[in-house]
């Protein structure tokens, strides 16, 4: 069974870089239980997606 992860979760992971709000690599591959590099290739295989999650 897949667990869901909680906004409260993602929000502790957030961190303000030069004014955007970003959440690094590992911890998103933290919070979806996958390796870092799993989060990479997804990223460089839809590479338009990821920024636009956050405002």
């Amino acid at each position: 069974m897949e667990e869901i992860v909680k906004m409260k979760q993602v929000e502790e992971k957030i961190i303000i870089i030069r004014g955007q709000s970003v959440i690094l690599d590992s911890d998103v591959a933290e919070l979806y239980g996958v390796e870092t590099k799993e989060v990479n290739k997804a990223v460089k295989i839809n590479p338009g997606v990821s920024g636009r999650i956050y405002p």
